[in-house]
């Protein structure tokens, strides 16, 4: 039957695509469906259109999860080598910016055909723009009602990711599908997001907006403490940049942020011991370690005048200014959504799904891959490599 497959995979992105190349090349009649009129929209805006395709450091330790050793098994039989071999294949040319992350040198779009080719290769049939209205059993094999008809298939994966950027087609449907077939969720929420504050707590650092510089940042305590040396970026309404991007996928509603804006001086400890020898007041001073404009923001923030001279400051004073430098614990109210959210933490509980085939185990057939899993990945290619190795262990089980 024309409308009978091995294998629907819904949604075209990068799992999804991954997925569809890897069971069609294993001979699997597949059919790829997506209710976008673009393809894989997410892939082309990341890494500023240039793709932040893999990390060369991938591993376990890199991804946020309820169950951590779930996405062992896939990594490990998908490596960021492998997807590298594949990148190489095709002649993209790439290079690392920094920590291992990998980028495309001209355009995202080449990952786009590179996985288009793949999924040709696999002779996989396409049914896009098309709708599902409705995912429900006939006998053994899974009845999809779609706005181009009714679709056979014995097998299911749900490759729509999550909640993060609905401007470009994000939805819940991976969600609603796992509660339909009685699987659990872990609470989705948004991560990889920059985050807000009160607005008169925020108000003295308004100023500062567009101001970027490298600091350590931390939250939680104990097991859950995470940490990081990464960009700091200063906006209108809160903080944003690698730093807080990354903190954020661990942050929880409520607890506070530490921050060390200069983590390489101990700058209560520098200024008192220069008083004898520094001539310059304190703005020129804090000027020679950050950008000027952060120096005298920071100063008026904190109630120090920027032409005071350091020789006239009292120990204690100075102490005070160290603290809030190196030390600076702020509290925020928010993140700015799913809008601005690059990634969903939360999503189908990994308790319900094998780690070898990404398969659900109470609905044979019923596959769930990518970022609508309970598996969140660190800024930097880490949550495209779960969507190839994850894409690859159901292509391969199938």
């Amino acid at each position: 039957m024309a409308n009978q497959f091995d294998v629907a995979v819904i949604g075209a992105g990068a799992a999804g695509m991954m997925c569809a190349a890897v069971a069609g090349q294993r001979g699997k009649k597949v059919v790829l469906i997506d209710h976008a009129s673009r393809l894989a929209e997410k892939i082309r805006i990341s890494g500023g259109g240039r793709c932040n395709f893999t990390n060369l450091h991938a591993g376990p330790q890199n991804f946020i999860s309820n169950n951590p050793h779930f996405c062992r098994s896939a990594l490990a039989r998908y490596t960021p080598q492998d997807f590298l071999t594949l990148v190489k294949r095709y002649r993209i040319a790439y290079h690392e910016k920094h920590k291992g992350q990998l980028f495309c040198d001209h355009s995202s779009e080449q990952i786009i055909d590179m996985l288009k080719a793949e999924c040709d290769l696999g002779h996989v049939a396409w049914r896009m723009p098309c709708r599902i209205e409705a995912i429900g059993k006939q006998g053994e094999a899974f009845q999809l009602d779609t706005d181009a008809g009714v679709l056979l298939a014995d097998n299911v994966v749900i490759a729509t990711g999550g909640l993060s950027i609905p401007k470009i087609g994000a939805t819940d449907f991976a969600f609603r599908i796992a509660k339909q077939f009685g699987l659990k969720l872990i609470e989705p929420r948004p991560a990889l997001v920059p985050l807000t504050f009160d607005h008169a707590a925020w108000e003295p650092f308004v100023p500062l907006a567009g101001i970027a510089l490298e600091v350590d940042i931390e939250t939680g305590e104990k097991k859950s403490r995470a940490h990081f040396r990464e960009d700091l970026l200063f906006t209108h309404r809160g903080l944003s940049g690698p730093a807080v991007l990354q903190i954020s996928s661990f942050w929880e509603p409520g607890a506070p942020l530490m921050l060390n804006l200069l983590p390489e001086t101990d700058v209560a400890q520098t200024l008192i011991e220069g008083k004898g020898t520094f001539k310059k007041n304190l703005g020129n001073l804090l000027a020679q370690w950050m950008p000027a404009r952060l120096a005298e923001g920071w100063l008026l923030a904190n109630g120090f005048k920027p032409d005071a001279r350091l020789a006239d400051m009292q120990d204690k004073a100075l102490r005070k200014l160290g603290e809030s430098l190196n030390r600076w614990v702020i509290t925020p109210n928010g993140s700015e959504g799913y809008k601005k959210a690059e990634v969903t933490r939360g999503g189908v509980d990994t308790r319900e799904l094998s780690q070898q085939s990404m398969m659900a185990n109470k609905v044979p057939g019923l596959h769930f891959i990518g970022e609508a899993v309970d598996v969140t990945g660190w800024l930097g290619g880490y949550n495209f490599q779960w969507a190839w190795a994850s894409g690859t262990a159901a292509g391969l089980s199938i």
